[in-house]
């Protein structure tokens, strides 16, 4: 479906998708419409005497790839359809953003707001990591990453290099800024500008980057952990980043990004001190790191309602057993 979606309950069992304030609504509408009306209503609401933070999580252009019609309408040169929405998708993101900043100058705070945009990954380009529990084997996916390697879900720049954006008039130069940037430094950035202290949080890994985003001097941050998860990870030292899947068969590569920024020659075999010096970085990162929630979830929760397959230590099920019952599935319409 394209055009006006609907938001509601699904069934008796209460599978929800939309709320306003933790409280279930039911409202008309394209998701990314309803959330830039709702920012708008929020920064007119502000007093401009008083500082306010506005976090606006759009979720364009993320799948189901869907747009109203007169959006896709837009771009009758595009012949694949999906193509030609994902670009719908995107204009009427850009339009929501130009909504929110003229709600801005109409308030008078244009001069006095630090606008950032950023994205949280790289553009799909592999199905399994769209996000959508439908069949995209006859779907052309429509993202595009340039020559970065690869896309969404992987470890390559290709799915965690993005765009990023900032803008406050007179204190950021219009300029292209290269500096080494990762999202966890956003908020002891934003902190230190607002002149509020960081000394009792925990240890952060952010860094305060704010004069390589205004002035693009040189960033502070030389090191990116990209993963750490029991199957993967990767962390980038300076220009090299290394890539090492751990599941067997186990593989390891090794780049520089400034000879090699879309990952195309493996240099590993080349660098074996290098490669044991960033897999240490790793396995220290590792040994730090909280086991992940979806395997403590797996583990304690989603195995004690799954239906034995296998014969237990007291024998095989007999004619007497009585076979369980099939777990219910939430959402059967």
């Amino acid at each position: 479906m394209i055009g006006e979606l609907d938001y509601f309950t699904h069934d008796e069992h209460g599978v929800l998708d939309w709320f306003r304030n933790n409280k279930p609504v039911h409202e008309k509408g394209y998701t990314t419409q309803l959330i830039g009306a709702d920012a708008v209503k929020y920064i007119n609401e502000q007093s401009p005497n008083k500082p306010f933070y506005l976090y606006l999580a759009f979720n364009a252009p993320h799948t189901p790839y869907q747009a109203p019609k007169e959006y896709v309408e837009r771009y009758p040169n595009i012949a694949d359809l999906t193509r030609r929405t994902y670009a719908g998708m995107v204009t009427c993101l850009d339009d929501e953003i130009g909504k929110v900043v003229a709600a801005l100058d109409k308030k008078g705070l244009r001069e006095n707001t630090l606008i950032l945009f950023n994205s949280d990954n790289g553009g799909t380009t592999n199905a399994m990591f769209a996000g959508q529990m439908a069949d995209l084997s006859k779907t052309k996916l429509p993202c595009d990453n340039g020559p970065y390697r690869d896309g969404k879900g992987s470890l390559f720049d290709g799915g965690t290099l993005v765009c990023a954006l900032a803008n406050w008039p007179g204190h950021i130069k219009a300029q292209t800024v290269k500096g080494l940037i990762h999202a966890v430094d956003i908020y002891p950035t934003l902190a230190k500008l607002a002149g509020a202290s960081t000394e009792k949080c925990k240890p952060l890994d952010g860094v305060d980057v704010w004069d390589t985003i205004a002035e693009d001097k040189p960033s502070p941050r030389t090191e990116f952990i990209y993963n750490v998860e029991p199957f993967r990870g990767a962390v980038r030292q300076g220009d090299w980043k290394l890539i090492w899947r751990t599941m067997l068969p186990s593989s390891v590569d090794l780049y520089n990004l400034a000879e090699d920024p879309y990952e195309k020659n493996n240099v590993a075999a080349a660098h074996p001190d290098k490669v044991a010096e960033m897999q240490a970085r790793l396995e220290t990162a590792g040994k730090e790191s909280a086991k992940p929630l979806a395997l403590l979830w797996i583990g304690q929760t989603a195995m004690k309602s799954a239906i034995p397959l296998l014969p237990t230590d007291e024998g095989l099920y007999t004619d007497d057993d009585a076979d369980p019952a099939p777990p219910k599935i939430a959402n059967e319409h």
